[in-house]
């Protein structure tokens, strides 16, 4: 059959981007090999954060004195946690499925490769193969656990995220190697069900994208709750023995040895562009990434890349973007191309970490004249009422203009709060505007405008 648009992959950023074909009235199919949503609806964003919740509530019964309330009895079982975990994303992969149908889009179950001519061959699990043609062909591939040659994950010992989604068991201590977002995640899930957890981050600092007091908060917090976090190191090898292993790591101060179970690598990720024909069709390539333009076509004519096979920021909601963008453009109207200054960045630890724009390094190194107005939620009416009061709202302003340069947070629920920072951002808000918006008492999202009030010497409650 011949289509308008074809999506190779139906992750975060292929199943949007048909969707969004599909709307502005072009014949569209997906081809999937696995299952529909990808890694993001299946073993990434939505089940972690199934699994967070989990170690969350679990958190709460064992501080439920704080609150004035007697809890006893109580235990994690850790399989029904992870079997909540799935049953949470096979919910999401069937809303997927469901979409497809509402929206008339073809799905193409199989193993797919680009080839010249505007085509795609899919060979589905039966060894068959059949050539799909298009208009336009939009690769969304996204990325898979990054390898390491001293970390060869073997699934059982040393494993990546999945492995670490569905582990049999709850090991006694684990090593992870990596202290990104997805590190830090499954380093604070495993701490709060008991496990012994241990971070090794080769860089100065954990969650190191991250303003360095943001940063710096969250080692604090860590390590109050028993997190062993090993900075500037690096794991060196793994020696596996009958139980568990042996990891050695080398510190400033010289070489360390951690007994463990389980070792998670979480060193971030690489494209998957591999054995998808993307040399036999001639599209260009560098360090990893596809090449494209601000619209996400190739060098060569009706072939588009998006979401983490091309440079940019590996998130969900940016390979959503670029795919609505990318098919606007091939209907012919004119969408604005993406602002990659402007892209909301969450973790999903506890405390939270969300952040958007400029650290304040960065901002400094860019040149700009700042202010910087910070707000410990240790002063905020609603955080000491919920239990919550770690963390800090904290704003760069350019002094000239009053330009709204980054937002950076740590807390609870700060990942629901980075969302008025991008607006603001987007409308080009400036601090006094900001410090004149009226914010609802009590809540966490006051902390913004007397982040802001801080900035100006105009803060009321600090």
């Amino acid at each position: 059959m011949n289509y308008d648009v074809i999506v190779l992959g139906s992750g975060p950023g292929g199943y949007v981007t048909a969707i969004r074909a599909s709307q502005l009235g072009l014949k569209t199919a997906v081809i999937e090999k696995e299952s529909l949503g990808g890694v993001c609806l299946n073993w990434g964003c939505i089940p972690t954060k199934a699994l967070l919740k989990s170690a969350n509530v679990y958190d709460y019964i064992n501080h439920a004195e704080d609150y004035g309330i007697q809890v006893s009895n109580f235990k994690a079982d850790f399989n029904a946690v992870v079997k909540r975990s799935r049953g949470v994303a096979e919910k999401m992969s069937g809303g997927v499925q469901f979409l497809m149908k509402k929206n008339k889009i073809d799905v193409i179950m199989g193993t797919g490769k680009v080839i010249p001519g505007k085509q795609i061959e899919v060979t589905n699990d039966k060894g068959e193969v059949n050539n799909y043609s298009a208009k336009n062909i939009i690769i969304a591939t996204g990325a898979k656990s990054r390898q390491l040659p001293n970390l060869p994950q073997d699934g059982k010992t040393i494993i990546g995220y999945r492995d670490a989604m569905v582990l049999p068991k709850l090991p006694k201590k684990m090593v992870v190697v990596g202290s990104g977002a997805i590190g830090v995640e499954f380093a604070y899930f495993y701490n709060a069900m008991g496990v012994e957890v241990t971070i090794v981050e080769y860089l100065p600092n954990i969650v190191p994208v991250e303003d360095e007091e943001v940063s710096k908060q969250l080692e604090r917090t860590f390590k109050k709750s028993g997190i062993k976090i090993m900075t500037n190191s690096s794991v060196e090898s793994v020696e596996k023995q009958n139980k568990g292993c042996k990891v050695n790591v080398k510190t400033k101060k010289g070489e360390e040895t951690i007994d463990c179970d389980i070792v998670l690598s979480a060193v971030g990720i690489e494209s998957n562009i591999s054995n998808i024909g993307l040399e036999e069709t001639g599209i260009v390539t560098d360090k990893g990434k596809i090449i494209v333009n601000e619209y996400y076509e190739t060098n060569i004519t009706g072939y588009y890349a998006i979401g983490d096979v091309v440079p940019g920021p590996a998130l969900a909601h940016v390979a959503s973007a670029e795919g609505i963008t990318c098919v606007e453009k091939i209907a012919g109207l004119n969408p604005e191309p993406i602002d990659y200054g402007n892209i909301p960045g969450c973790t999903y630890c506890s405390p939270e970490v969300a952040s958007v724009g400029m650290t304040e390094k960065a901002a400094k190194e860019a040149g700009h004249d700042i202010k910087v107005g910070k707000f410990p939620f240790s002063a905020s009416g609603k955080a000491s009422a919920s239990g919550h009061n770690d963390g800090f709202v904290k704003l760069i302003f350019d002094s000239k203009y009053g330009e709204l340069l980054g937002g950076h947070m740590i807390g609870a629920n700060v990942t629901e709060m980075i969302a008025e920072i991008v607006a603001l951002k987007k409308l080009e808000t400036t601090g006094h505007e900001l410090i004149k918006t009226v914010h609802p008492h009590p809540t966490m999202s006051e902390a913004v405008m007397e982040a802001a009030a801080a900035a100006y010497d105009e803060v009321i409650h600090m």
